[in-house]
């Protein structure tokens, strides 16, 4: 099946999205693209794969048409990988965790949108040879759990639904589990050798996330927490201060409320500990505001 054909059998699986929907404009100028230039596979040739940080969004994503064209632009940057693991904001859990190796229900973790999202399907190849790999890195004292009946929460779903609409990659989530930020790196360091075997290592969070603190009234206002946290974040990143990161808590201007909780943000040390060079500058793929929440993303080499 080619992946023209396989964008439409995608798109099919799931409840018919509109015409107008701005997710099936989407689709649209993916198949075109992929018409004229296939996506390039991932081969050894190519070297290792960056690892990503990157805002999720929820399924209002679904409805922003410059946020979802920069995302795919940033997957067709990369070689395509062989497969892909994905640390979520919201899977926290220990001891250490595993989604279903095999195609299951998606975890609908959200209220208040339309039906649509609700029945949207991501039916990826079987991750089986991953989740060995995965496991074959951590320590022989690290229990992995395997959980056979989860799918992939909507911090993995939906931006990789926008990313890799044809479900043609096999993905495995992995659990976050602790918000420590040196056990997390230590979690990324551990995962660094995909990279090399052509497993996309994403951290999906979101760079603020103070939902309780916006202003619904006027979503298109960015609170000088979120901008203030967000011009630290990068400078920090920019430098390759980890420690600075580290110390978010009690450095970060904006908290606690760019992040009443803090698991939008600590995914962010599972990327850094997957680069070859935590202590490396990041390059930039988005930044810019949404409902006045950062939504910066990056990559790490």
């Amino acid at each position: 099946m080619t992946i023209p054909e396989r964008l439409g059998t995608t798109a099919a699986a799931d409840a018919r999205i509109p015409e107008g929907h701005p997710f099936a404009a989407h689709l649209r100028r993916i198949e075109r693209a992929e018409r004229a230039r296939p996506h390039r596979l991932w081969t050894p040739e190519d070297g290792p794969l960056p690892s990503l940080y990157l805002s999720h969004g929820a399924p209002m994503l679904f409805e922003m048409t410059e946020w979802m064209t920069r995302l795919r632009a940033w997957a067709r940057d990369l070689p395509k990988p062989r497969a892909i693991l994905i640390v979520s904001a919201h899977w926290e859990a220990a001891p250490l965790s595993i989604s279903s190796t095999q195609p299951t229900e998606l975890v609908y973790d959200f209220s208040g949108f339309a039906p649509l999202y609700f029945t949207m399907r991501y039916d990826t190849p079987p991750a089986t040879d991953l989740a060995t790999q995965v496991t074959s890195l951590l320590p022989d004292t690290e229990q992995v759990h395997e959980h056979r009946s989860r799918g992939l929460d909507h911090g993995a779903w939906v931006p990789l639904k926008i990313m890799y609409p044809a479900a043609d990659v096999p993905v495995l989530q992995l659990s976050m589990p602790t918000h420590d930020p040196e056990r997390l790196l230590d979690l990324g360091r551990r995962l660094r050798w995909l990279r090399e075997a052509g497993v996309l290592v994403i951290g999906s969070g979101f760079m603020t996330h103070g939902l309780p603190y916006i202003d619904w009234h006027d979503p298109q206002n960015v609170p000088g927490w979120s901008s203030d946290f967000d011009a630290w974040a990068s400078d920090a990143l920019a430098r390759g201060d980890v420690d600075e990161l580290a110390g978010f808590r009690d450095r970060a201007p904006g908290m606690p409320y760019a992040h009443p909780t803090v698991e939008h943000f600590t995914p962010l040390f599972v990327t850094l500990g997957a680069a070859t060079d935590p202590t490396a500058p990041v390059r930039t793929t988005i930044d810019g505001y949404a409902i006045g929440l950062a939504r910066r993303s990056f990559e790490a080499a």
